[in-house]
C-alpha cells in the first residue's frame, strides 16, 4: 500500500492506494468507530463490493446502514440528492455520523455534497471504485450536483477525512469506464509532468488492458499532482483552475448531448485535442505536440472528435462554465506537454478550433 497526503492544514487528510483495501478495517476505524455509518453506492456498485465493505466496518461502527442510488450521470441532480438526507434522517443521522462514498464519480460527488449539507457539514470517507474516481474526482473536496443548464453548477468545496483506493476495484470495470478514467490520467501528464506524459504513452497496452501495476503508478502519479495543485489552491482561486484542462469543451459536450449520453472522461478526453488545437493556433505548442495529445486519446479508445452541436451552441454552454468570469470564458490551454496556463481567448481563434473538430 502506498499512503499519500493531501497537505490543507486542518483538513489534511491521507490517500491509500493498494489492493485489498476495502478488506482493512484498519484504515477505517479512526474515522468509524462507535459512529452511524452511511454508506452511499449505486445499483451497479453495491451488489459488488457493499457486503465486503459492511463486513470491514462492522465491529467498529455503531451502526450500518446503506443508500442505494440509480447509476449514471442523468441521476446526479436534486431529487436524487434527497434520497441520501431521508435515508439518513429516517436513520437518526446526526452530526457525528459519517458517510462513505462507495463508487464512482458520481456517488462521491453526491455522497460528498450530501455530506458538505447535512447539519451543516459531517465528515465523509471516499472510496473511489472507478479510474477516473481513484485519479481525479475523489480527491480535493470538489463536491455537487448538475443543473439541466450546467454540470457541476450547484455543490461545495467538502474535503474527505480519507480516500481508500482499493486497485482491485478496477478488475470489474466496463472497458469504457476504464477508458474514461484513463483521460484524466492523460490530463495530468499533459498539465503538469511531462515525462509521466511520456510514460503513459509508452504503456498505452498495460493501462488499455488494465494491469495493476500499470494502474498503481498511474493512480499514485495522478494522486501526487492533483495533491500538490490542490494543497496550493483548495478553493480554484487561481491555478488550481489547470486542473480543467479539456473541461471547458468537454462539459459542453456533456451538457449539450444530455447527460450521460458521453462519459465524462470521453467529453474531457475529446476536449483535451480541442484545448490542445486551441494552443496551437495561439502559437504555444507546435501541431506535432497536438497530433501526440490526439493519438495518445486514440489510442485509450476516447472520441477525438466533438459531437457537432454547433458553434454557437458550445459559447452558450461553456459561457456557463465556472471559469467564466463576467461572461468572459477562461481557457485551459498548454504552453508545452507538462505545462499549462490559464487564459482568455478571441472568439474568432475558438471559432476556428470548434469549427476544425465537429463531426461533419
Amino acid at each position: 500500500m502506498k499512503t499519500l497526503q493531501v497537505s490543507l492544514g486542518d483538513r489534511s487528510y491521507p490517500i491509500h492506494i493498494g489492493s485489498g483495501l476495502i478488506s482493512k478495517p484498519e484504515l477505517f476505524k479512526p474515522y468509524i468507530a462507535n459512529k452511524s455509518v452511511f454508506i452511499v453506492s449505486n445499483t451497479t456498485v453495491s451488489p459488488l463490493y457493499s457486503k465486503k465493505l459492511i463486513n470491514t466496518i462492522s465491529e467498529d461502527a455503531k451502526s450500518v446502514h446503506e443508500v442505494i442510488l440509480p447509476d449514471g450521470e442523468s441521476y446526479k441532480d436534486w431529487a436524487t440528492l434527497q434520497k441520501i438526507f431521508d435515508a439518513m434522517l429516517a436513520n437518526g443521522a446526526d452530526r457525528k455520523s459519517v458517510i462513505i462514498a462507495l463508487g464512482g464519480g458520481v456517488i462521491g460527488d453526491m455522497a460528498g455534497f450530501a455530506a458538505a449539507s447535512f447539519m451543516r457539514g459531517i465528515r465523509f470517507i471516499q472510496v473511489p471504485t472507478t479510474l477516473l474516481a481513484q485519479v481525479d474526482s475523489s480527491v480535493g473536496g470538489k463536491t455537487g450536483i448538475n443543473h439541466p443548464l450546467g454540470k457541476n453548477m450547484i455543490g461545495a468545496f467538502h474535503q474527505p477525512v480519507a480516500v481508500i483506493a482499493d486497485l482491485d476495484t478496477l478488475k470489474t470495470l466496463p472497458p469504457r469506464e476504464l477508458s474514461a478514467g484513463l483521460a484524466e490520467v492523460i490530463k495530468h501528464g499533459a498539465i503538469a509532468d511531462s515525462s509521466f506524459f511520456h510514460w503513459i504513452e509508452a504503456h498505452t497496452r498495460e493501462l488499455t488492458a488494465c494491469d495493476l501495476d500499470a494502474m498503481a503508478h498511474a493512480v499514485e502519479r495522478s494522486c501526487e499532482i492533483k495533491s500538490a495543485v490542490v494543497a496550493a489552491d483548495e478553493k480554484e482561486s487561481g491555478i488550481r483552475a489547470i486542473l480543467n484542462y479539456g473541461h471547458t469543451f468537454g462539459h459542453a459536450i456533456e451538457s449539450g448531448m444530455g447527460y450521460g449520453q458521453w462519459l465524462h472522461g470521453e467529453a474531457v478526453g475529446c476536449g483535451m485535442v480541442m484545448a490542445a488545437d486551441l494552443s496551437a493556433r495561439l502559437g504555444h505548442i507546435q501541431t506535432h505536440e497536438v497530433e501526440r495529445i490526439k493519438k495518445l486519446v486514440a489510442a485509450m479508445a476516447l472520441p477525438t472528435c466533438a459531437p457537432p452541436l454547433g458553434n454557437q451552441r458550445f459559447f452558450e454552454l461553456m459561457r456557463i462554465d465556472k471559469k467564466s468570469e463576467g461572461g468572459e470564458i477562461r481557457y485551459i490551454t498548454l504552453e508545452k506537454i507538462g505545462q499549462a496556463k490559464i487564459e482568455a481567448v478571441d472568439d474568432s481563434i475558438v471559432n476556428q478550433t470548434l469549427s476544425a473538430n465537429q463531426a461533419g
